[in-house]
């Protein structure tokens, strides 16, 4: 399976659980979650998750290392403070957080297992690959930060 890691943009992969999410909503229609705020949820999950995606961004701007999930080999630097402090992984997470606030819009519960499949491609084919590159090269200090930081949250 290895000839998937790091192959497809975490972004395609999104949009790709998005678009799986709103079909499966289509096919297995059901009737929609009644509580008042459920747009309000879905707004507010979006937004945390931008939120923490951009500060995942934004650090790695800081650092002056590479963004691109696709070539973790091209990272200059370990990047540790900011949001890394609180998650190894803030743009999956706030990606993540994304589609359930896109689960709760559309209020399909079969439409939030993409969730579980989206965490297990994620972790799979681009954190553990991407780990595994930061281990071979920053060494110790990386396995000190793994032991330190939760993978999601």
């Amino acid at each position: 399976m290895r000839s998937l890691e790091l192959k497809i943009p975490p972004v395609v992969v999104v949009l790709v659980i998005a678009g799986l999410m709103a079909l499966t909503s289509r096919l297995l229609p059901m009737d929609p979650w009644h509580f008042t705020d459920a747009k309000a949820l879905a707004f507010a999950l979006v937004t945390a998750g931008a939120f923490i995606a951009v500060a995942g961004v934004i650090a790695f701007r800081q650092a002056k290392t590479t963004a691109n999930p696709m070539n973790p080999d091209a990272a200059s630097s370990l990047v540790i403070n900011g949001i890394y402090r609180f998650t190894r992984n803030p743009m999956y997470l706030g990606f993540l957080l994304a589609l359930a606030g896109w689960g709760v819009w559309l209020a399909n519960l079969p439409a939030i297992f993409w969730l579980i499949i989206y965490i297990l491609y994620i972790n799979q084919f681009q954190i553990i690959p991407e780990e595994r590159i930061l281990e071979e090269k920053f060494g110790d200090d990386f396995i000190a930060y793994r032991k330190q930081v939760r993978r999601w949250f």
